[in-house]
C-alpha cells in the first residue's frame, strides 16, 4: 500500500513530533508500505521521508512549482511530481495512496485531512483517513467531532470513518 502522509513542513517545538515522524515513516516500510507526501526535505515531511528512505522504502513527492524555493524539494525521492496548484497536488496525493494519515502540522494539514476526510463522508473514497495523535496534539479536534456527532452534523453511522492512532502499530492495525 501506497499511505498519504500531511504532515508539518516545520517541527514544531515538542521533539515528540519529530521522533515520532521518524518512528512512523521507519515502521511503514518495513511492514512494506511506501508513502506519498508533499515532497519538502523540511519539518516532519522531511523526517518521516527520510525514514521511509532509510529503511529502504518508496516516498512520492508530490509538490507545487510556487513552493520548491519555500520547501526545498527532497533531492533522494523514489519519485517527485511537480504540479501547478495545491488542488492538483491534493488530487494526485489521493490518487496515489491508499490510504491517508495526519500527523501534527498547520493548516495545510487540516486542509488536506478535512479534504479527504470529508471525501470519504460524502462516498467519494472508501480509503482510511486517520488522526495520529501524536502527544495529545488532536484532542481538541476530537472533542469537536464528538461535539458535531452530538448535534448532528455528523451522521452517527459516520462515526466509524473518525480513525484515531496513538502508535506505529495502531496506524498499521487500521490500514491493514
Amino acid at each position: 500500500m501506497r499511505i498519504a502522509v500531511y504532515c508539518g513542513s516545520g517541527l514544531g517545538t515538542n521533539p515528540i513530533y519529530a521522533e515520532k515522524a521518524t518512528e512512523l515513516g521507519i515502521v511503514l516500510a518495513e511492514n512494506g508500505h511506501g508513502v506519498v507526501y508533499g515532497g519538502s526535505k523540511t519539518g516532519l515531511m522531511g523526517k518521516v521521508a527520510d525514514a521511509v528512505l532509510t529503511a529502504g522504502g518508496e516516498v512520492i513527492g508530490v509538490m507545487p512549482t510556487h513552493l520548491q524555493k519555500r520547501e526545498v524539494a527532497h533531492a533522494s525521492l523514489t519519485e517527485i511530481h511537480f504540479v501547478e496548484t495545491m488542488h492538483v497536488r491534493k488530487a494526485k496525493m489521493v490518487e496515489l495512496a491508499d490510504a491517508f494519515i495526519a500527523l501534527p502540522g498547520g493548516g495545510g494539514t487540516m486542509d488536506e485531512y478535512f479534504e479527504v476526510f470529508t471525501w470519504a463522508q460524502i462516498g467519494l473514497h472508501e480509503k482510511p483517513v486517520i488522526l495520529y495523535n501524536v502527544n495529545g496534539f488532536y484532542d481538541a479536534i476530537l472533542q469537536h467531532f464528538n461535539r458535531m456527532l452530538e448535534e448532528g452534523f455528523i451522521r452517527t453511522e459516520q462515526k466509524s470513518l473518525i480513525r484515531v492512532a496513538t502508535t506505529p502499530q495502531e496506524v498499521l492495525a487500521i490500514i491493514e
